[in-house]
Order: C-alpha cells, then structure tokens, then sequence
C-alpha cells in the first residue's frame, strides 16, 4: 500500500511540475526566458536550443536579448523565433538579436486566462486518472489477498487525501497565473 501511495505522489508532483512547465511558456507581458526555452535554432544543421547559441538576457521587464557567440547565426536565431509561434518580431542591431514583449490588451489578457484555465483543468483530469489507477492497483492488492478490506478503506481515503492536495496544488497554481496574467 505505502508503495502505490508513494507512486501516486511522485505522479502527483510529475504532474504538477508539468502544469508550470507549460504555463511559464504562456506569455504574460513581462519578459520571461521561459518563452524561448522550448526553441531551437539550426546551427550548422544541428537543431540546436536558443541558450547553446549565445547568451540570453533580461535587461528589463519588456526585453530579452540574444547576444549570439558566432554572429552569422543571427538570421537563423531570428528564422527560429518566428518559426516557434510565441508571437514576437525579433529584430537584431548586427551584434544582438531583441526580442520586445508587446503589451498585452485587455481581450488578449482574457483569453490568456482562458488558456491558463483549461491547461488547469487538464491537469486535474491527470490527477484524478492518477487517483483512478491507485484506487485500481490497492483493488487489485485486496483481490491477491495481500490488503485487508480495511487496508483497501484506509488506503482509498489516504489516496483521495493526495488527490485533494494534488488538485489544490494545481488550483493554486493556476491562480498565482492568472493573477500574473490579469496585472497590466
């Protein structure tokens, strides 16, 4: 039983780190370098990601910049960003590719939040199908005799409990997002 309880939690905390992955990369106004994590630039024919390719800064709230170590990259660094969807228009000085992060409007902030919201909701459903397959595994111990009814009682309330937790966690998560999203 503390085996199945044990694997719930790390599913659970899996999860979870898996939601903040996804919602860093969720643009919120403010410069992040979660945005460009996930990009990859062709460096001599090797798909290569944004951060091997030279330095990324935050100088403030509303830039990033890519200072490339190899300067003849910057087209591809710029062909990359466009290419990766995140909705900003690189433009480079010859040294250092900038990427400006747009104000957001209040509409486009709204369905932000909508966004932050359903990944959210997504999330939950993992947890509760992670709640399912536990529930399954402690069946499954009662029915090879190796759990007690009372065992399988005691460990179902204990696996609702990290389900209860797991879902607040994800609750808190998404509104700490939101929250993020809405500031101007």
């Amino acid at each position: 039983m503390e085996n199945v309880l044990k694997e719930l939690k790390s599913h659970i905390e899996k999860t979870l780190g898996d939601l903040q992955r996804d919602l860093s990369r969720i643009r919120t106004g403010r410069a992040n370098l979660a945005l460009v994590d996930g990009i990859k630039v062709d460096y001599y024919g090797t798909p290569t990601p944004i951060g091997g390719v030279g330095s990324l800064n935050v100088p403030d709230a509303r830039l990033i910049t890519i200072k490339p170590w190899d300067r003849s990259i910057i087209p591809a660094i710029e062909k990359a960003i466009n290419e990766s969807g995140i909705g900003i228009n690189p433009s480079n000085d010859g040294e250092t590719v900038r990427l400006p992060i747009p104000q957001l409007t209040e509409e486009r902030r709204k369905e932000i939040a909508k966004i932050v919201k359903s990944k959210g909701e997504e999330h939950k459903v993992a947890v509760r199908n992670l709640r399912r397959d536990a529930n399954e595994k402690l069946k499954g111990l009662e029915k090879d005799k190796k759990l007690s009814a009372d065992d399988l009682k005691r460990g179902q309330e204990r696996v609702q409990k990290e389900t209860d937790l797991g879902i607040a966690k994800v609750d808190e998560i998404v509104a700490r997002k939101e929250k993020e999203v809405m500031e101007v």
